[in-house]
């Protein structure tokens, strides 16, 4: 006998909505959702990071973020507080897409590692060997003259710049914004990576081979090999990923990184249809009063910068964050083998001295505790260092205010998502390790 129940509109029309949200929220959830205290940690004192951020976002001083934390491959905290942009007033959204500035130089390394696998690069062969213009480089000495002025005499590099030198930041290279070897500070304002008093961080207006060819002419600031010294080595790893692959960085990446891990916003630029969801930063910083302009990531940029340009959710770098806590694989997809994880996530610094700063005083203000891998701070010790954490964690931020870590001895991974470029951005590195730590109770 045939039924005479029939839906009305209405109903069908709710179902429809119904199904239609479900899917959404599905899609927006990196990871499956669990109560924090079914993998050990405290609702009541995860709730401490909301009420600390709801206050920083009221009383001015941030214009609001995404906050991602997971334990045991579980989402146990997922909220976006405040405004998206602080100017149209407009909501942080969880699927707001951030600039991640030196949140790349991970992915781009991963990249990099995903071709060690393939047999195609390996971390000890000379950069030279793929971009032949860094094949007789010359280091830039600092000797200080009896009237106490510095002087620079040009020597050629005692050896070739490596690939592993590149993944940490011992290559020689140099950021012009953090740099006072005069000489190569001149050559960096000559090329145009760096602009005084302009948009940061940003050498995406020139070619691939533009770049690689005024790279190469700059002096370096130390022997390869010798010191950690913060710098445009992911940008030139980016070309060598390039060269080595044949195709263009973002391709490769896209490939091989990002859809497979279903990081469905990250790339090197927006798309007009996403651009309202772009954050924004305040106009002017409320601590330093200084405006920091910045990336227009509104079309493809000539260089897909692999130090500074890309962008994403907090979506998105969860579920890298936790691919690379599970040892390179995520939901059935492998990316990289657990034993080159182990590999990037260990110390590679040694006893190398850094140049201006060393790593951790550079990330989190603390000069002891962390050294440097293929990719992330390291932290090497329990204790010296002034914040939370244990031995093997492994993280970086972004000159933009994201930031995130990833935790192996306490099975946690956490992005923070914000657009707050400021000095500030530190200091809240710091008490989010704190507070997402005190959270944790068994």
């Amino acid at each position: 006998m045939k039924s005479r129940y029939r839906p009305s509109f209405a109903q069908l029309f709710a179902l429809a909505l119904a199904v239609s949200i479900s899917a959404l929220s599905y899609a927006a959830d990196p990871l499956p959702a669990a109560k924090p205290e079914s993998v050990g940690m405290s609702s009541e004192r995860l709730a401490k990071l909301s009420t600390y951020f709801k206050k920083e976002i009221a009383e001015g001083r941030l214009p609001g973020v995404v906050i991602a934390v997971a334990r045991k491959g579980k989402l146990v905290m997922y909220e976006s507080l405040g405004a998206q942009d602080p100017v149209a007033k407009t909501p942080m959204k969880k699927d707001t897409i951030f600039r991640i500035y030196s949140m790349t130089k991970p992915l781009v390394s991963v990249a990099a590692m995903q071709l060690v696998e393939d047999g195609v690069i390996q971390l000890t062969d000379p950069v030279s060997k793929f971009l032949p213009e860094f094949a007789k480089m010359q280091v830039s000495v600092p000797k200080q003259n009896a009237d106490g002025t510095t002087s620079y005499d040009m020597v050629p590099a005692a050896r070739p710049i490596i690939v592993q030198d590149l993944l940490r930041h011992t290559a020689g290279l140099a950021y012009g914004e953090l740099q006072k070897n005069q000489p190569a500070l001149d050559a960096y304002i000559k090329a145009g990576f760096y602009t005084p008093g302009q948009a940061e961080y940003d050498s995406r207006g020139m070619t691939p081979a533009e770049q690689v060819t005024a790279l190469s002419k700059a002096p370096l600031i130390h022997q390869p090999g010798t010191t950690f010294d913060y710098s445009m080595a992911v940008d030139l790893l980016g070309r060598v990923v390039e060269a080595a692959s044949g195709k263009r960085l973002a391709d490769f990446m896209s490939e091989r990184l990002f859809k497979p891990l279903k990081m469905t916003d990250a790339g090197f630029y927006v798309p007009a249809d996403n651009m309202p969801r772009l954050a924004q930063a305040f106009e002017t910083d409320p601590f330093t009063k200084q405006k920091f302009p910045l990336l227009n990531v509104s079309a493809p940029p000539k260089n897909d910068s692999g130090g500074a340009g890309g962008v994403a959710t907090a979506a998105d770098y969860m579920r890298f964050s936790q691919m690379m806590l599970n040892g390179g694989a995520l939901n059935g997809v492998r990316v990289l083998s657990p034993t080159t994880v182990r590999l990037m996530a260990s110390d590679h610094m040694g006893d190398r001295k850094g140049g201006l700063m060393n790593p951790g005083a550079l990330m989190l203000g603390t000069p002891e505790g962390y050294g440097f891998g293929l990719g992330f701070l390291v932290r090497t010790q329990p204790g010296m260092a002034g914040v939370h954490g244990t031995v093997g964690e492994f993280m970086w931020a972004g000159y933009g205010g994201t930031y995130f870590w990833i935790e192996p001895k306490e099975e946690l991974a956490v992005v923070f998502m914000a657009q707050a470029p400021g000095p500030s951005r530190g200091y809240y590195r710091k008490t989010l390790k704190a507070l997402v730590a005190q959270a944790i109770v068994n």
